[in-house]
């Protein structure tokens, strides 16, 4: 299997990629449901993304059989696991910069809260403190969406296009250069609501989950295209 993937550059709009993955979905929305929640709950079970690979692949393979009219089953999510090996390396990779990436962010805030601690001789000021705390979080929302954009096709690209990890990730990395502005738009957007949807006792959020995952498939469709001849067009 040819290791250069093509691409192509797109316009992205989040909120149309919403209604056209309500679109793809159709009737089987509620078996969409349970397929993204199952997939990232037994994703998240296990330590260090071990798991989380396969489960990917797995949706992202939902997503793909319904984009070629193709019956979708719930087991078909547990097809990821023919990808195991090759899924289990690309999050290795994201974890990996990730922790380059992050860990800094931590250790920053470690510092910052102990010169705190001594300039109030143990005694922060509570706003001060919650200050601190809401930087934090938000500087770790912000690295978070950041670190993983590059990597939002590497799952897509090891089930449609048969890719090993490693030019996954670089075909996923020179895509998403590419097309940096939409797709950056696109997750802020995207995380914006399921921020506020999980605020809203979960249940939203998950209502959201396949919406989110169709509209992120939509824009891979779009930007590596089912025909690599498309590109020519």
């Amino acid at each position: 299997m040819n290791q250069d993937v093509t691409f192509r550059k797109v316009s992205i709009r989040p909120i149309e990629l919403l209604k056209q993955s309500r679109d793809l979905m159709g009737d089987q929305y509620w078996l969409f449901v349970g397929i993204t929640f199952v997939g990232m709950l037994i994703g998240s079970a296990v330590p260090m993304g071990i798991l989380m690979g396969p489960m990917m692949c797995g949706i992202y393979l939902c997503y793909l059989q319904r984009n070629r009219n193709q019956p979708v089953e719930f087991g078909l999510l547990f097809k990821g696991f023919d990808y195991f090996v090759e899924s289990l390396i690309a999050t290795l990779i994201m974890m990996a910069v990730s922790l380059v990436i992050i860990v800094p962010a931590y250790a920053i805030f470690i510092v910052a809260f102990l010169g705190m601690m001594v300039e109030t001789q143990g005694e922060p000021n509570p706003l001060a403190a919650m200050g601190l705390f809401s930087a934090l979080y938000a500087v770790i929302i912000v690295l978070i969406i950041f670190v993983s954009l590059p990597f939002v096709f590497v799952y897509q690209l090891i089930v449609d296009r048969q890719l090993k990890a490693v030019p996954a990730v670089k075909a996923s990395f020179r895509a998403v250069l590419a097309n940096a502005f939409g797709l950056l738009g696109m997750m802020l957007v995207y995380s914006l609501i399921s921020l506020v949807a999980t605020c809203l006792c979960y249940v939203p959020a998950i209502l959201f989950m396949p919406l989110a995952f169709g509209g992120f498939f939509l824009a891979y469709r779009n930007i590596f295209p089912e025909d690599e001849k498309e590109l020519q067009s």
